[in-house]
C-alpha cells in the first residue's frame, strides 16, 4: 500500500484553494471570500476520509470543479461555494437544511439541485440514463447554475478517467457526447464543449483520437510557420491603421477534425482548415461594429474571401449570445483559412458564455441573465408525458441546431433552429397562433405548413378560429416547443380515441390468438415504427392500422419467436476454405462471438452501418429482433451506449467460417477512355472478389461510379480499395453504407 504524506497533501490542498481565489473571473468581495472559505472548510471536513480511485484525497475533485466554475466558466461566489459542496449531501450526513442554516437559501438550492441529479434509482428497467438526463434538465426550473456546475463536474471526471474500467469509460464518454457537450454548446460555453468533445472521442474512438493527436504534433512546426506568415502580413496593415489588437492562432479541436474527416470522407492531410486565426481588438461600445468591418476590409485586401463562407454574427448574434465575424480566405499555398474577428467583449462572451453577459449588462446580476432562454427550456420540460428517450433526443436536437434568421410581416427578426418549418414559426410567435394556423405564406407565396424555412425568409401566418391541429402536424414541425404544444392539444381527443382503440386492438388480437400485454404492445410499437403505446392505440382507433397489417404482424411474430431461440448455432460456411489465401483470412475474422464467455449467438447485421468481418463491432439486444450488430463508429452508437448501456453486448470476430459479405464502393475521378475495362481487370485480378454490379457516369470530364462487390472480409476489401486507387484518373474510393 502506498504511504501518503499527509502534511504534503494538506499543503497541496491549501495551494489549490489559493489558486481557486486567484483565478476567479468575477471580482470577489470580502463577503464572497468568507462564503467560499466556509464552503471549503465544510467540504474538507465532510470528505476528509474519502479517496478517489486514483488514490488522491477526494477533496481535490470538488476544488477542481470549483476552479472550472470560477475560472473557465466565470460564475460568482454562490456557484463556487455550491461547486465546493456539490457531493457533500450525497456522501455525508450533512443535510440541505443544515447547509441553508450555515449559508443561505440560494447555496442550499444549488446543492440540493446537484444532489437530485446524482440520486437516480439504479434499478430502473427503462433507459436509466435518459431518465437521469431528464431529471437533470428538470433542475433548470430551480436554477440554471445547477447544470453549469454539473458540466464542470463532468469535465473534471472526464479529465480523470484513466483508472476506470474500459466499459465505464465508453459509457461515460458516450453520455458526454450525447448530452453534456450539446448542453455546453447551448449555454455558449465553447471552451468546455470543445474539451468535452475531445475527451469523449479519446474514450469512444481511442485509435482515431491518438492518430489525429500524433498527426497534429507532426505538423505543428509547419502550421506555426504558416500562421506566422499570415500574421506578419496582417500586422503591418493593422498597425498602420492604428488598430489595437492581438492575433492568436488556434488549432481546430480534435473532435471537429474527426467530424470533418467523417463527413467529407477525407484523410487528415485533406482537411485544409485545421486551424483558425483570431483577431481580438480593443474598442469602445460605439465603434465595435465599425472596427470589425474595418478589419474585414484589411484582411480581404490581402487575401481573397469566400463570399459563401462569410458569417456575420455581429449584426445578428446567435441565440447563445455569440458575436463575431468569421471570414474564410484563400491563404498562401492555396489553403483556406478561417479568420475570426471579435472585440474583447465578444471574445469574453464566446469564452465564458452567459457569465460575461452579466459583466457587460448594465445593472444585471448573476441571477437575472438567462430569463428568455430558461423560459423556452421550461416549456420543453412541461410535457411530462413524453417518453424519456424521445424527450432527450428532441431536446438534444434543439440544443445543437444551427440557427436561421427569418422575418415577421412587420420586419422583426426571429431566430429558429435550422430545419424549422413555417408551422414552427407560427408556434414561435405564440402557441395560440400556432394552434389556429390555417395556412402560411413565405415571401408572399402560399406554401405547405411543413415548408422548411431559409435565412432571410419573411413569413405570414393565416389563422382561423375553427382550425385545430391534426395528428399529422407533429410531422410538420421540428422544434420541441411546437411538438409539445401540438401534443397537448391533441391529447384530450387522442386519449378518448386511444381508449377505444385499445379495446378494438385487444379484440382483434384475440382472434389471432395473441394476448394484449406489455410485451405485445412494445413489439407492436416497434413493428409499426411508432414512438408510444398511445400512438399505437390511436392509430387502431382511427383505423389507420387495419386487419391485414395485424395479420402480417402475427406472422412475423411467430417467425421472430422461432429465430430468437435458435441460439448457439454455428453459421454455415459459404466459401471453400481451400480457395482463400490464409494471409487474407486471418483467424481473427469471420465468426462473431458475444460477451465474456464468447458465446456464439444468433444475430443480425444492422443495416444502418452494414458491418463486415474485421470491423470493430458491438451487439445491441433489441426488443423483438434479437441481437443486432453495429459498428463501433456507427452513427447511432453514441445514442445507444448512452441511453441503453445495459443492452450493449461485447462482440468480436473470431475464427474463419468464410461467409461472403456485400460492400458498396463509391469511386470518383477524372473521366478517361477504357476506365471501366481497367476497373474490371483490377477487380478480377483480386482473388476472392466478385462484382455484383458496376455503374459509372461521366459529366464534364468528371466520373462518379458505384461498385457493389462480394468479399470475404475487411482485409480483402482494403486490398481491393488500395488497388483501385492506383488506377490512373481515380481520385477517391469510399466505402458507403445503407441509411
Amino acid at each position: 500500500m502506498v504511504e501518503i504524506d499527509i502534511e504534503k497533501e494538506n499543503k497541496a490542498i491549501a495551494q489549490e484553494y489559493k489558486e481557486l481565489l486567484r483565478i476567479s473571473y468575477q471580482t470577489l468581495t470580502p463577503e464572497d471570500k468568507k462564503l467560499i472559505r466556509k464552503a471549503f472548510d465544510v467540504a474538507v471536513d465532510a470528505h476528509q476520509d474519502q479517496r478517489r480511485k486514483s488514490g488522491e484525497a477526494y477533496i481535490f475533485h470538488p476544488i477542481a470543479v470549483a476552479k472550472i466554475v470560477a475560472g473557465e466558466i466565470g460564475l460568482g461566489a454562490t456557484a463556487i461555494a455550491a461547486a465546493l459542496m456539490h457531493d457533500v449531501v450525497e456522501d455525508t450526513d450533512i443535510t440541505v437544511q443544515e447547509i441553508e442554516k450555515m449559508f443561505n437559501p440560494k447555496v442550499a438550492q444549488l446543492v440540493e439541485g446537484l444532489t437530485k441529479i446524482s440520486q437516480v434509482k439504479k434499478d430502473m428497467n427503462i433507459s436509466m440514463q435518459a431518465e437521469n438526463f431528464r431529471k437533470m434538465l428538470l433542475t433548470l426550473n430551480d436554477d440554471v447554475r445547477v447544470i453549469i456546475i454539473k458540466l464542470a463536474d463532468r469535465l473534471h471526471n472526464m479529465q480523470t478517467m484513466e483508472s476506470m474500467a474500459e466499459y465505464k469509460q465508453v459509457k461515460i464518454a458516450s453520455e458526454t457526447l450525447y448530452i453534456y457537450a450539446p448542453l455546453a454548446h447551448r449555454l455558449g460555453l465553447y471552451n468546455i464543449k470543445t474539451k468535452l468533445e475531445d475527451l469523449g472521442l479519446k474514450y469512444t474512438e481511442p485509435a482515431v483520437y491518438n492518430d489525429i493527436v500524433s498527426k497534429i504534433k507532426e505538423t505543428k512546426e509547419e502550421q506555426d510557420q504558416y500562421i506566422k506568415n499570415i500574421t506578419d502580413v496582417l500586422k503591418k496593415s493593422l498597425d498602420e491603421e492604428g488598430v489595437e489588437y492581438i492575433i492568436k492562432g488556434r488549432p481546430k479541436s480534435i473532435y471537429s477534425i474527426r467530424r470533418k474527416m467523417a463527413a467529407q470522407n477525407v484523410t487528415f492531410d485533406e482537411v485544409y482548415d485545421k486551424f483558425a486565426l483570431r483577431i481580438v481588438y480593443k474598442s469602445n461600445p460605439h465603434d465595435e461594429k465599425f472596427l470589425a468591418w474595418k478589419i474585414y476590409s484589411i484582411v480581404t485586401d490581402h487575401y481573397r474571401p469566400s463570399p459563401s463562407r462569410l458569417r456575420d454574427w455581429i449584426s445578428s448574434p446567435k441565440s447563445t449570445g455569440y458575436e463575431a465575424l468569421h471570414i474564410t480566405v484563400m491563404g498562401p499555398l492555396g489553403r483556406w483559412v478561417e479568420i475570426q474577428v471579435r472585440s474583447e467583449r465578444m471574445d469574453e462572451i464566446a469564452e465564458k458564455g452567459y457569465a460575461a453577459h452579466y459583466k457587460y449588462k448594465q445593472g444585471a446580476t448573476e441571477e437575472s441573465g438567462l430569463d428568455v432562454w430558461l423560459n423556452l427550456l421550461k416549456e420543453a420540460l412541461e410535457n411530462a408525458e413524453t417518453n424519456a428517450v424521445d424527450f432527450v433526443e428532441d431536446f438534444k436536437m434543439n440544443l445543437y441546431a444551427k440557427e436561421i434568421f427569418v422575418f415577421t410581416p412587420k420586419g422583426e427578426i426571429k431566430s429558429l433552429p435550422k430545419g424549422a418549418t413555417s408551422l414552427d414559426f407560427a408556434f414561435s410567435i405564440h402557441s395560440e397562433i400556432g394552434i389556429r394556423t390555417r395556412g402560411t405564406r413565405v415571401n408572399g407565396k402560399l406554401v405547405p405548413l411543413n415548408t422548411e424555412l431559409k435565412s432571410g425568409d419573411q413569413i405570414e401566418i393565416i389563422t382561423s378560429q375553427n382550425q385545430k391541429p391534426t395528428i399529422n402536424w407533429i410531422d410538420y414541425v421540428t422544434t420541441s416547443r411546437a411538438k409539445n404544444k401540438i401534443r397537448n392539444v391533441l391529447n384530450e381527443n387522442t386519449k378518448k380515441i386511444a381508449e377505444d382503440g385499445k379495446e378494438i386492438l385487444a379484440r382483434k388480437l384475440k382472434h389471432l390468438k395473441i394476448t394484449l400485454n406489455e410485451s405485445t404492445i412494445n413489439e407492436l410499437v416497434n413493428y409499426f415504427k411508432l414512438k408510444t403505446s398511445l400512438d399505437l392505440f390511436y392509430r387502431v382507433g382511427v383505423s389507420a392500422i387495419d386487419n391485414q397489417q395485424l395479420r402480417d404482424f402475427a406472422a412475423q411474430k411467430s417467425n421472430t419467436f422461432m429465430n430468437f431461440f435458435k441460439t448457439k448455432i454455428k453459421r454455415s460456411p459459404g466459401v471453400n476454405p481451400e480457395s482463400v489465401n490464409k494471409n487474407e483470412l486471418s483467424s481473427s475474422y469471420d465468426m462473431l462471438v458475444f460477451g465474456v464467455e464468447q458465446d456464439k449467438l444468433d444475430y443480425k447485421l444492422s443495416a444502418c452501418c452494414n458491418p463486415i468481418p474485421g470491423d470493430p463491432v458491438f451487439g445491441f439486444v433489441t426488443i423483438n429482433e434479437g441481437i443486432k450488430v453495429h459498428k463501433r463508429d456507427c452513427p447511432n452508437a453514441i445514442s445507444m451506449q448512452s441511453n441503453y448501456a445495459y443492452r450493449i453486448m461485447q462482440a468480436k470476430w473470431i475464427d474463419s467460417s468464410q461467409q461472403e459479405f456485400k460492400a458498396i464502393l463509391e469511386i470518383t475521378g477524372m473521366d478517361s477512355i477504357g476506365l471501366t475495362n481497367e476497373l474490371t481487370r483490377v477487380i478480377s485480378n483480386n482473388m476472392h472478389v466478385n462484382i455484383q454490379s458496376i455503374s459509372l457516369s461521366g459529366d464534364a470530364g468528371i466520373f462518379n461510379g458505384t461498385l457493389a462487390v462480394i468479399v470475404a472480409n475487411n482485409t480483402i476489401l482494403k486490398k481491393l480499395i488500395d488497388n483501385i486507387k492506383k488506377i490512373d484518373g481515380v481520385d477517391r474510393v469510399t466505402r458507403i453504407y445503407n441509411n
